[in-house]
């Protein structure tokens, strides 16, 4: 019995000298991806025309995320992808509107059509202009005396 005791002491020395191990960073729980919002492609975009209706921008791009009723004639879609390693990538796309057709777009414009917009590093702000050469000038109220 002491023979075993023996050669069981140099295991239970080295036993002593393990330092204190974090359990909870060698193991944490799956988080999943988080994807919010109104995804817009590339592709979308360029369906876009000057001119087009509320009607069909929206079955183009879709419902957007963000009506305000205080600026009418402005549409947002807004996009957040978030991964579970807590990495986040924000979308944004404005549409505006002047007598109920298509003026101008602005905002984040992906990188390629090939992208799906989450795997670019920083995203291109952009201001897209439409215009329509057939369209008549506005006419203001100082024009119609």
């Amino acid at each position: 019995m002491k023979r075993y005791l023996l050669a069981l002491l140099p295991v239970l020395a080295a036993c002593g000298s393990i330092p204190d191990v974090n359990v909870n960073a060698l193991i944490s729980p799956w988080k999943i991806d988080v994807r919010q919002g109104n995804f817009v492609s590339q592709q979308m975009v360029a369906q876009l025309k000057p001119g087009q209706t509320r009607d069909q921008v929206r079955f183009i791009l879709g419902s957007p995320l963000v009506a305000d009723p205080f600026h009418a004639d402005r549409w947002d879609y807004v996009y957040r992808f978030a991964r579970g390693s807590g990495e986040t990538f924000d979308r944004r796309l404005t549409v505006f509107f002047q007598d109920n057709k298509l003026t101008r777009v602005a905002g984040d414009v992906v990188a390629s059509p090939g992208t799906t917009g989450a795997e670019t590093d920083a995203p291109a702000t952009r201001v897209i202009e439409i215009v329509n050469p057939d369209a008549p000038t506005p006419v203001t109220q100082s024009d119609k005396k």
